[in-house]
């Protein structure tokens, strides 16, 4: 059934006459009677009959003139709603890691709730491989990702990707370890060459770097441990289980002490990902748009709560 012709049938019960209808529309007298004939076998009943030299609707074509009026509505509330520009309502599925949501999707959730509260945002913590699978199931509209520069994610082409932040990483080892200060990247991973390794128990990223640079520094790492919480990775690192990546600006436990990793650095890359047919979608261009915004404001990454939220757990932290 098309709305054009559920069009021309409710303008015939206002106007009463094929004529009106076709001045009305731009269309021609046949044209609109061949229409009208279409929707009668389509809805398989009689919608019109002759009245002398005129014609009227039939019961059925009276009922369904009345629905044709609220179907006619809805269609045009749809388009409304999702045309570029309009007000962002509706649901938006986002699935990210803990400091993407936590920091920055959060806030923004707070401040969406007073300014556009037909907006709603389900939020699912999920790491990277997590999420694009979700993205790619259509089970989210919006995946917040992260990957390093020395383990550069290969993102489908199929997807586009909005980067948000960077923020530099370290390493960490047990306090009053022997680390030149000063000491290159591959000179600080030489020295821990006999020690175990911990790696994120739900993403291979920091394993790649590490295996990277161990390989560059001459060794291969012995990788035993596995920690999704960093809180973890330092309680690991304190009991004497290895050493691991933490990110920089992060408190430490006092049997931790966190080595700048330079030349190379390790830096973390957080992304917003989305298919690229519905970033115009205005709910998903809103919040993508607000995200990258609030990511390169000074405003949030100097201010020292929100920097400390900035190099805090990636992954997801524990808070007893």
């Amino acid at each position: 059934m098309e709305t054009r012709r559920l069009r021309l049938l409710a303008e015939l019960s206002r106007l009463g006459s094929m004529r009106a209808v076709a001045d009305a529309t731009g269309a021609t007298t046949s044209t609109v009677s061949q229409q009208l004939a279409v929707l009668a076998k389509e809805m398989g009943a009689a919608l019109i009959e002759p009245d002398g030299r005129r014609v009227r609707l039939t019961p059925a074509g009276r009922r369904l003139a009345e629905h044709a009026v609220t179907i006619l509505a809805a269609v045009e509330t749809a388009r409304l709603d999702l045309a570029p520009g309009a007000e962002p309502n509706g649901t938006l599925r986002v699935a990210g890691f803990s400091t993407a949501i936590r920091v920055h999707l959060l806030p923004l959730i707070t401040e969406l709730a007073r300014t556009v509260p037909r907006l709603r945002i389900l939020v699912r913590e999920h790491e990277p491989a997590e999420a694009l699978r979700l993205l790619a199931a259509d089970e989210t509209d919006l995946a917040l990702t992260y990957d390093y520069d020395l383990a550069p994610a290969d993102h489908d082409p199929a997807v586009h990707a909005t980067a948000l932040w960077t923020a530099p990483w370290g390493l960490g080892v047990p306090a009053r370890a022997e680390v030149p200060e000063g000491a290159g990247t591959l000179e600080v991973f030489a020295r821990f060459t006999a020690h175990d390794w911990i790696v994120n128990s739900r993403n291979t990223a920091d394993e790649t770097v590490i295996r990277t640079l161990a390989s560059m520094a001459g060794f291969t790492p012995r990788i035993t441990h596995q920690a999704d919480s960093l809180d973890l990775v330092q309680g690991m690192i304190t009991a004497g289980l290895g050493v691991g990546l933490l990110p920089v600006g992060t408190p430490t436990f006092p049997a931790v002490d966190l080595v700048p990793l330079s030349g190379p650095p390790v830096t973390l890359r957080a992304h917003a990902l989305a298919h690229p047919g519905r970033l115009d979608w205005p709910p998903l261009a809103l919040v993508t748009d607000l995200l990258a915004r609030r990511a390169n404001d000074p405003a949030v990454t100097n201010d020292p709560a929100e920097a400390q939220g900035l190099m805090d757990d990636p992954r997801r932290p524990f808070r007893p």
